[in-house]
């Protein structure tokens, strides 16, 4: 079993940041995390989740890296995780408990009008591509509706948006880094 403060010193080093830039973008104390880190104290659940929302990381996703047992690299349908369904818009996480994920892989069902609704914007990069439906994709100031075999490639710190203008469902197959659920 790994330690939670030596998974999170593991996280906090691959995004190269150093103790205190952590400690500003999570609002937890540098002390504090330097004792996380050094497994002289446990986290609440509070201060875990700041520091997980600070890197980038989920809650799920940083317990299910925890343990180091051994996992399959194949899944089928069925495996693939629910990790949203909100507006129409369903979530399927693709290696949920791939150890030490490094992106977020998502399979996306749009329905019928299905808006993400708002300016999303968030650390990272958003690749994408359209299988199946019509999908407006809007990235900064540039909007384009997308079909099958389209594809997009993205700074997720522009805000966008996806919005399905079509008259079916339509499904993305998407990547994100980091991982942010």
């Amino acid at each position: 079993m790994a330690k939670i403060g030596h998974k999170i010193s593991d996280l906090r080093r691959r995004r190269q940041l150093t103790v205190r830039e952590l400690s500003a973008r999570s609002g937890v104390s540098h002390s504090t995390i330097s004792l996380i880190e050094r497994e002289k104290v446990s986290p609440s659940l509070n201060t875990l989740q700041a520091i997980l929302d600070a890197l980038g990381s989920t809650l799920v996703g940083f317990l299910s890296d925890v343990h180091l047992g051994s996992h399959s690299p194949f899944y089928k349908a069925q495996d693939l995780v629910e990790i949203g369904n909100v507006r129409g818009i369903s979530y399927r996480l693709i290696g949920i408990n791939h150890p030490n994920r490094a992106l977020q892989f998502l399979k996306e069902t749009y329905k019928v009008g299905a808006d993400t609704g708002g300016d999303l914007s968030h650390e990272g990069q958003e690749a994408g591509y359209v299988i199946s439906g019509q999908i407006e994709v809007t990235a900064g100031d540039k909007k384009r509706i997308l079909g099958p075999g389209d594809a997009y490639y993205f700074d997720s710190r522009e805000k966008h948006r996806f919005r399905n203008v079509g008259d079916e469902p339509a499904e993305i197959v998407s990547a994100i880094t980091p991982p942010t659920y």
